[in-house]
């Protein structure tokens, strides 16, 4: 598995993630998650048809999506997409959500690869626009339960395709934390036994972790949905982190730093990607495991920008990196699950068992992050849930 020298969600120091973070989701306070739908008077259109590409397209993306072989002349998907479409591509990479969601306002980008904490405020802001997914032929063959979910539709309008995905699972190391856990319970009721080795995600969405745990562990306070949690419900979760604090040792965003830790066995659990499993050094005692209250995790979209200068080609885009074989190039890059079942035909052996790719039973039990917003996404209307400028001074709050 490549390891990339650039982590693969969050780099910004947590004061500079606040800053952007209250700023770019303000408007979701105020508009939801309706504008910009695709069936409103207002707001950004789907295409109908398709016409002559205009010879070159812009793409931001997570690193390790959108890889010319500059990087590693063994690894390049895009070159075959240039020859094919005529549509040059130009690329950048982003290190978080909040900085890919401010780059898209400067209008330069027409296709962006956006996780599931990002993509309902691009649409909010009307930064993105629906996708016609009849003029994305390999749509078709895309996991039925990666298509118009929350992340990535709005009022029955799909805005864009998904891309890969994975669960944010549990890792222990196999000698330190015995019996093997099952449970959650050993980062958040248990975590004093394992006082300064354990680790959790550095992000305000984490906090949805804790709410998927008190799902389970404390069902009267009624949680249906962990990213849907009104004032009561989120106080129960910061109250939560706030117990786990004093455990843990180091936050994580940047994934070599926790292989690094697994690795010398400065921490010896917390919440993992498979990705990092796979990366550990032969011999590091560590193993991962769905815990059996489910997990947070994520499905990444490609989506077009609602002001595209290359609308055509940006279709183009969304359909080749949908194929069997670009998808399962850049999944298997990355280290996630392919969006399609055909995709597993063009990657190494074992590779989407590693995954647990189109498990549909192992999927349902992972909450795919969704933008935090005041409109209830578990369908409440009468109390207003906490956005995710909410969740972000929260965070803080958690830290210290």
């Amino acid at each position: 598995m490549k390891r990339y020298s650039e982590n693969r969600r969050g780099r910004l120091p947590s004061a500079v993630l606040t800053g952007l973070a209250i700023a770019s989701v303000a408007v979701l306070t105020a508009c939801g998650t309706t504008q910009g739908g695709g069936g409103s008077s207002e707001g950004p259109k789907a295409a109908d048809e398709l016409g002559k590409t205009e010879g070159a397209v812009s793409i931001l993306a997570w690193p390790g999506y959108v890889e010319d072989g500059s990087n590693d002349p063994a690894v390049d998907w895009v070159s075959a997409f240039e020859d094919e479409t005529g549509c040059k591509v130009t690329s950048k990479t982003y290190g978080t959500s909040d900085e890919a969601f401010n780059l898209m306002k400067t209008g330069e980008y027409d296709v962006v690869a956006a996780s599931g904490d990002a993509s309902l405020r691009l649409v909010a802001a009307g930064d993105v626009a629906p996708v016609n997914t009849d003029l994305i032929p390999n749509y078709e063959g895309i996991y039925d339960f990666l298509k118009m979910q929350s992340w990535n539709s709005v009022d029955g309008v799909s805005y864009g395709i998904p891309h890969g995905y994975g669960a944010n699972l549990l890792m222990y190391n196999t000698e330190a934390v015995t019996p093997a856990p099952t449970s959650w319970d050993v980062v958040f009721d248990k975590s004093s036994e394992y006082k300064g080795k354990v680790t959790a995600y550095d992000s305000p969405i984490y906090i949805a972790d804790a709410a998927v745990y008190l799902m389970a562990h404390q069902p009267d306070l009624g949680i249906e949905n962990p990213y849907a949690l009104d004032e009561t419900q989120l106080a129960a979760a910061v109250e939560l982190l706030k117990e786990q604090r004093v455990n843990i040792g180091e936050y994580w965003s940047d994934y070599l730093k926790e292989i690094q830790a697994f690795e010398t066995g400065d921490t010896v659990v917390g919440t993992t990607w498979q990705v990092i499993r796979n990366s550990l050094a032969e011999g590091t005692k560590a193993e991962v495991v769905l815990p059996e209250e489910g997990a947070t995790g994520w499905s990444d979209t490609w989506m077009i920008a609602s002001e595209a200068k290359n609308p055509n080609c940006a279709y183009e885009w969304l359909d080749y990196i949908a194929s069997p074989e670009a998808n399962a190039q850049a999944t298997e890059y990355f280290g996630e699950a392919p969006s399609n079942q055909a995709a597993c035909d063009f990657r190494s052996e074992g590779s989407c068992e590693s995954f647990h790719a189109g498990d549909a039973d192992y999927a349902s039990k992972i909450w795919y992050w969704s933008t935090p917003i005041a409109e209830c996404l578990d369908g409440r209307t009468d109390v207003e849930c906490t956005d995710y400028s909410a969740w972000t001074t929260a965070w803080q709050e958690i830290k210290g």
